[in-house]
């Protein structure tokens, strides 16, 4: 499924806080159990974690760097959280903690607010866009900050998030780092699909997965954070509670989600007028995926039940499937996005309703090349 790239991935870990706060309350309830545990079993020097942004691998990450940090941790509960109070949990508070650093794109320092120290204020650089991968003169950067002597002497961690972002040319530089860091030095990757990964770098590294939170868990709260019918969106999500979240904050309810599916099916474009490509894209994947399943005699995962039109041919569906998955590809690409939604869900509206005998209040008009929708 797609997730449609960096801008809604990021998104959705910003939507929380990312650390524990003065109570040493955590960013996210269910991450008390992997942290407990990493606290408990984890000596390494190289962790990775393998857990979807939706689901909080950055705020975890960075929490578990602030509890290796704390100091006011408790020798008899090795496997306390940190504190808040201290002084090294305020300065990770505010992103000022020299013994952390956190290694982001570009994109996503910016939206974080959480720049390195040779950042440029955008005014300097106005006209050059953000990068989206992780450079190798940041990993330089990084390897030249670890040889130095930890400010507050309770070692140095460094967070990579997420290591998918490296390119191979700063992967092969951060390899003999990853192997044998100076002492007292931590490195923490995230990652949404190690497979992505140089093998040489998941090799340096232990495993730690991070699942999705219990659908009960998750659903209690979003609801806590003012989302009515949690449960549609964090279907809509995968079970990823912050995804849910921010499709929420870009005020998709629950009963908008659940009348997309007819809308597409009748030919309208506006009902998704406005939104990025990659969140379309997400949306129209998801809605064929449910048509198929449906069409072979399953049932469907993000719509609920009875909102997917049960006309579509499998055909026709997989050949909507393909030409989503051959935009997605090009989902950056600088497109007319009125018409290019308007040939999707043309496209979408002939393929749900192929079957003989469908009844829809329009007739769905043949559907637009999309080659001809560059600008």
């Amino acid at each position: 499924m797609v997730t449609g790239a960096a801008a809604v991935a990021s998104a959705s870990a910003s939507a929380t806080a990312l650390v524990a706060d003065e109570q040493g309350a955590l960013p996210l309830p269910w991450l008390a159990a992997p942290l407990a545990e990493a606290l408990a079993s984890q000596r390494g020097h190289a962790l990775l974690v393998h857990g979807s942004p939706g689901v909080g691998a950055l705020p975890y990450a960075l929490t578990l760097a602030q509890a290796w940090l704390c100091e006011d941790q408790d020798a008899a509960r090795p496997a306390a959280g940190p504190c808040g109070r201290c002084a090294s949990c305020r300065m990770v508070r505010t992103h000022l903690h020299p013994d952390l650093l956190v290694l982001m794109p570009e994109t996503l320092r910016r939206a974080f607010e959480w720049p390195l120290a040779d950042d440029k204020p955008d005014s300097d650089d106005a006209k050059r866009k953000p990068s989206k991968q992780i450079r190798i003169t940041e990993v330089r950067g990084l390897i030249d900050w670890s040889t130095k002597t930890s400010a507050r002497g309770r070692g140095k961690v460094a967070v990579v998030h997420p290591a998918d972002a490296l390119n191979v040319q700063s992967a092969n530089a951060l390899l003999k780092t990853l192997e044998e860091p100076p002492v007292g030095t931590r490195l923490l990757l995230t990652t949404a699909d190690p497979a992505q990964l140089l093998p040489t770098v998941r090799s340096r590294c232990q495993l730690q997965v991070l699942d999705a939170p219990q659908a009960p868990v998750a659903t209690a709260w979003l609801a806590s954070q003012g989302l009515a019918e949690a449960e549609v969106l964090l279907a809509a999500c995968s079970g990823r509670p912050l995804d849910a979240l921010v499709l929420a904050q870009a005020g998709v309810e629950a009963r908008i989600w659940a009348a997309l599916p007819r809308a597409v099916a009748n030919g309208q474009a506006a009902a998704m007028a406005g939104w990025p490509v990659p969140r379309v894209l997400d949306t129209l994947h998801k809605l064929c995926h449910d048509a198929m399943a449906l069409a072979a005699g399953g049932a469907g995962r993000y719509f609920p039940a009875g909102t997917v039109p049960r006309a579509g041919r499998l055909p026709a569906l997989a050949a909507w499937s393909r030409e989503l998955d051959r935009v997605a590809r090009h989902d950056d690409h600088p497109w007319n996005e009125g018409l290019l939604l308007e040939a999707l869900v043309q496209q979408g509206a002939a393929a749900l309703l192929a079957g003989p005998g469908a009844v829809t209040t329009r007739a769905p008009a043949a559907a637009t090349r999309l080659d001809t929708l560059k600008p």
